[in-house]
């Protein structure tokens, strides 16, 4: 997880890491993958084949159902979970066949989730993923997400102002004017349904 004020340049690492930018100094790396001197073309295929993301204002396509915009993505993955079942995780089997105009925007943010996850990536980074929404929707969201870490070793990066969600995260990095201020671990972690 990484917290900080705006501005710190959070959202500019998550697009580093997600193969959306190359950093103009220093260097990037996931698990055993160095970003820093991949051409575009590379950037593209590990992004593809390996990320994905969580946006705060869900990013749907307005003019396409629930399952169709999971579709997006798992129509370009090499083993995707069928789109039923990533709906599934958030339960949102009832909403399959709804278009984000006939969604909350709680159930609009979840579907983000699922649509995330649905190519089975190694590493998926979520920017603010519960800002929009209400604490109870927020925790339904964190829970999500802790389960997809759980249940498939899904690597996630969540970029946060919200503290609170600090305490159910294994590692924590702080940023302060583009900079990695510090960073912890956490010996004990608390569930989402735990975070205020």
């Amino acid at each position: 997880m990484s917290l900080a004020t705006s501005g710190s340049g959070k959202s500019t690492l998550l697009k580093i890491l997600g193969g959306l930018d190359h950093a103009t100094s220093g260097r990037a790396r996931i698990h055993d993958t160095e970003l820093t001197a991949m051409t575009d073309r590379k950037l593209t295929r590990f992004r593809r084949d390996h990320v994905d993301f969580v946006f705060p204002y869900y990013n749907l396509a307005a003019g396409l159902t629930a399952r169709e915009n999971v579709e997006l993505v798992t129509d370009i993955a090499v083993d995707p979970m069928p789109v039923e079942e990533a709906l599934a995780l958030v339960g949102l089997t009832v909403r399959l066949d709804h278009s984000p105009a006939q969604m909350s925007g709680g159930d609009q943010q979840r579907v983000a989730i699922p649509r995330g996850i649905a190519k089975r990536p190694g590493v998926l980074l979520c920017d603010e993923p519960t800002g929009a929404l209400d604490s109870r929707t927020g925790i339904e969201v964190l829970a999500a997400l802790d389960g997809v870490n759980y249940r498939f070793g899904t690597t996630i990066l969540v970029i946060t102002q919200n503290s609170d969600i600090r305490r159910m995260v294994p590692r924590v990095i702080r940023f302060q004017d583009r900079r990695v201020l510090d960073g912890e671990r956490n010996a004990s972690r608390i569930s989402a349904k735990e975070v205020h």
